[in-house]
């Protein structure tokens, strides 16, 4: 039961981390809500959420074939990945990502259903950034998904909860922007990034802490 909290929760934590960086795929969502409502902003999550998955499920099965090794690494490759994170919450913090997204990229997307419109342009513009997967590796590494005593059905519900987590974000940043609207600025979105850039370096501290602390004491240089 242990093992199972430990999969949802950090699983969780996953899908929210890769979807709360405000990139192009966060501004069409936020630019959806506030020129169309709330269902439009979230249909694009959903439509993020989905490639978020497919590009979990791609690095996980080929993490898979070196199970082995990230289980007697562990400890070096939370160091080397929470050094990698703790550069990368520094980029979200200082850069400034309020940039136009042209609503004429949905005109390439042929799909007569404006609500499915959303969906598929959504996991389009997430899927066009393959450099995600540098980013899914050491979060998967810092919450030790997937695990080689992982079962089959372990993996199926981490995975389920990954996509629960991206859903969550994007439905707690639609409906917030949905209720502020009248007051919303560009600015606001770099705001949310700094925010979630600080929960990232904070994270990443802790387990660039704890992981040299495990490393220091493998090599036996402290007890």
């Amino acid at each position: 039961m242990e093992t199972i909290i430990s999969i949802i929760v950090g699983c969780i934590s996953i899908g929210v981390l890769l979807s709360a960086p405000m990139g192009p795929v966060g501004i069409l969502c936020i630019q959806r809500t506030l020129s169309s409502g709330r269902n439009a902003g979230f249909r694009t999550g959903i439509g993020a959420a989905v490639s978020d998955l497919l590009y979990c499920l791609v690095t996980g099965s080929g993490m898979s074939i070196v199970t082995d090794m990230i289980a007697a690494n562990k400890s070096l490759l939370q160091v080397v990945g929470s050094v990698f994170l703790i550069a990368y919450a520094f980029y979200m913090i200082l850069h400034n990502p309020v940039r136009p997204v042209a609503e004429e990229d949905d005109s390439s997307v042929v799909v007569k259903d404006e609500r499915m419109r959303d969906v598929v342009t959504g996991f389009l513009f997430t899927l066009s950034n393959p450099l995600i997967v540098f980013l899914i590796i050491p979060f998967m590494a810092r919450f030790n998904f997937p695990m080689p005593e992982h079962r089959f059905y372990h993996m199926m519900l981490g995975y389920i909860f990954i996509v629960v987590g991206a859903l969550l974000w994007w439905a707690a940043i639609t409906f917030t922007v949905d209720k502020v609207r009248a007051h919303f600025k560009p600015g606001s979105i770099w705001t949310i990034n700094r925010i979630m850039g600080g929960i990232i370096l904070l994270l990443s501290l802790y387990g660039l802490a704890t992981g040299t602390i495990e490393y220091l004491q493998q090599l036996h240089i402290i007890q």
